[in-house]
């Protein structure tokens, strides 16, 4: 760009700029960012210094995505067009003045949508997100790019924004102006716009004027939006020539520095795996390369093409069941929406990506999609495609997996009450703590531990409890510890509930080991049920006197074969539901069936004996009700009156002090 064109450009922004604040300058506002935003701006301007070129990413994927939502409205209403159906992004740079300007003819925006869109963050879980930002420069990162605020990034490295924007579809008098120096306040005012769509410009701050350069600016599209698949423009810079002693200046011309081709509609052995890394953090506004990919293109009874991504952390509203999820779809090429959550199932959600069907109809809505067929083929098509992804990663690259599971194998859980179909492929992904490492690490698989099992072992033997160290801690492994026995150490809320649908592995039934009598491959049926009866012959009237004093409390009081260390445990009825199955459905407000535990005695240790020998009255009842305290204890259960178990416990302490 030569000098004498420069300064026309600059002529012509700086007279714009006079016109946006003499048009309806008596309508001009100054209004407050919301709170979120201002903490949002904060953070972002001093979490993201060394990331800083993203700006230039997150501008011009929002220009695309303006781009996509003209596209698809203009189906269905031609004028939104103006006669102008290209659609484009121009990158333009003023050296002097310091200023990149950000230049797109999409659907534009009203006065209230830029308020609302520029001036709060109407999402679910914005109070989650932002109480997780710490400070740390490199995860919150991660955090703000996953939120998708990107616009707010121009303010890494401008002190001043200003936007122009007129929506497609209204007058050219409706257009608007906003300003803020993201310090807390921005302006909007009503400006007259010929052209339809959004333009940002950046005032660089002084420290930041080497983005004001062609070349780099160049070279940051080229790696960060080569795959929109709208043209990216910019000036073509012309050199003023000396012929025959005049000086000859040539006119300005656009290029387009990107590929301008949609990166799933190419073949994948044209597109690099930097390429491949690049869509996702498009698609995702996630600084993080993906853990691992799939580009797939069907042909035949039905096409369609895919592009889907893995994740490598998972996203701060995972849990929140009104976040938007899903794929993004096009139909066609042309984007129809962005969360299309039809083709995934739920337990998927964390999965990003496109796919583009030759066989929907270009006015297809949500509900429409929920009553089609081809919709129907692609998602147990995908579902399955995402499963041997994952299989593929755990057999080729398990350390890559295991980062997965830590991050998703929750929602990986929900799989088998959702997909019966996948039920076996998913049981081969599961990982899990056991007592063969007693490690909190969750890296066992199924193969693992029926590769370990003992002789003449029919079960999976499991124990679930609130928390890892609850279950490690549990009095009910000391037999299986003794025989050298593996069990599966269950701490997350939702895993009674997930065993439930899972059911069995490989003709292995899973068993819970605090429930009914107990079931070892090593113990014989007649030779058990003969000890265990001499015992409770023997501790007869213990067992008759603590039936009486626990009354209405327990179910039964019984000798055990699961101890060897602890005096007593509690013990599931066959058929009662379990402990965390019981504080989910208490937590969540519904009815829970009574149900008493079963008491259940060693009478070889030495409170037992001592139990059994006690002749007052007071200091039986009282380590009688601590006994059974300390058991519900240590299953995760609290006292039932805990002032009454202290007034115990230092009765018996003064006892023996004495």
């Amino acid at each position: 760009m030569t000098t004498k064109s420069k300064k026309t450009k600059t002529a012509k922004k700086t007279k714009t700029a006079k016109k946006a604040n003499k048009v309806g300058k008596s309508d001009k506002q100054t209004l407050g960012f919301q709170a979120e935003v201002k903490q949002l701006l904060h953070l972002m301007i001093h979490s993201l210094y060394s990331n800083k070129e993203i700006f230039l990413r997150e501008l011009i994927s929002n220009a695309s995505d303006a781009a996509d939502k003209l596209r698809f409205a203009g189906i269905s209403e031609p004028d939104l067009l103006e006669n102008n159906p290209e659609l484009e992004i121009r990158v333009d740079f003023d050296r002097d003045a310091g200023t990149i300007t950000v230049t797109d003819n999409g659907i534009g925006m009203s006065r209230d949508e830029v308020v609302e869109q520029l001036g709060t963050i109407a999402r679910s879980g914005t109070a989650e997100f932002l109480n997780r930002l710490s400070g740390d420069q490199r995860q919150d990162a991660a955090l703000i790019g996953e939120f998708g605020v990107g616009f707010y990034s121009s303010f890494i490295v401008a002190d001043r924004v200003e936007v122009y924007s007129r929506r497609a579809g209204l007058a050219s008098t409706e257009g608007v102006h906003w300003e803020s120096d993201g310090e807390g306040e921005f302006t909007v005012a009503p400006i007259e716009i010929a052209d339809r769509g959004t333009r940002v410009l950046l005032h660089l701050r002084k420290d930041e004027r080497e983005f004001a350069d062609p070349y780099r600016l160049r070279t940051l599209i080229r790696k960060y939006s080569d795959h929109i698949a709208f043209p990216v423009k910019m000036p073509v810079e012309q050199v003023a020539e000396e012929q025959e002693g005049k000086d000859q200046v040539k006119q300005d011309e656009d290029e387009t520095v990107n590929a301008a081709m949609a990166l799933w509609t190419r073949p994948r052995t044209e597109i690099s795996e930097d390429e491949y890394k690049e869509f996702y953090k498009h698609l995702s506004h996630d600084f993080n390369d993906p853990i691992v990919w799939g580009h797939n293109k069907v042909e035949g009874k039905r096409e369609y093409t895919s592009l889907i991504y893995i994740p490598p952390k998972a996203p701060f509203d995972l849990w929140n069941r009104e976040a938007p999820r899903g794929l993004k779809l096009y139909v066609q090429r042309v984007f129809i929406m962005d969360d299309a959550d039809q083709f995934l199932p739920l337990y998927l959600r964390f999965v990003r990506g496109v796919v583009d069907s030759n066989d929907l109809s270009l006015n297809v809505s949500r509900e429409l999609l929920q009553q089609d067929a081809n919709v129907e083929a692609i998602r147990t098509a995908l579902t399955k495609r995402v499963v041997d992804m994952l299989s593929k990663l755990a057999k080729d690259e398990p350390e890559k997996y295991q980062s997965f599971w830590d991050e998703f194998g929750r929602v990986l859980k929900e799989g088998p009450a959702e997909d019966f179909a996948n039920r076996e492929k998913l049981a081969k992904l599961f990982r899990f703590s056991t007592t063969h490492t007693d490690s909190e690490n969750q890296d066992q698989s199924l193969a693992d531990y029926i590769g370990r099992k003992a002789d003449g072992q029919e079960k999976i033997y499991y124990i679930a409890s609130d928390s890892f160290n609850a279950a490690k801690s549990s009095p009910h492994l000391e037999i299986f510890r003794e025989k050298g026995i593996e069990v599966v150490l269950f701490g997350d809320p939702i895993d009674e509930w997930f065993i439930g649908h899972l059911g069995e592995y490989e003709g292995l039934q899973f068993r819970d080991i605090t429930r009914g009598e107990l079931d070892l491959p090593d113990l014989k049926a007649e030779e058990s049920n003969r000890n265990r009866d001499q015992q409770a012959e023997e501790h007869k009237e213990l067992l008759e006197r603590l039936q009486k004093e626990l009354d209405g409390k327990v179910a039964e009081v019984r000798v055990t074969e699961r101890l060897t260390d602890s005096p007593a445990c509690l013990v599931l009825g066959e058929f009662d539901m379990g402990a965390q199955m019981r504080r989910l459905m208490e937590a969540s407000g519904q009815a829970v069936p009574p149900a008493l535990p079963i008491f259940e005695l060693n009478p070889d240790h030495p409170l037992i004996r001592r139990l059994a020998d006690e002749s007052d009255a007071q200091r039986f009842e009282d380590l009688a009700r601590v006994l059974f305290d300390q058991a519900s204890l240590a299953e995760g259960r609290q006292p039932e009156d805990p002032g009454a178990f202290v007034q115990r416990l230092n009765r018996l302490l003064l006892d023996l002090s004495g």
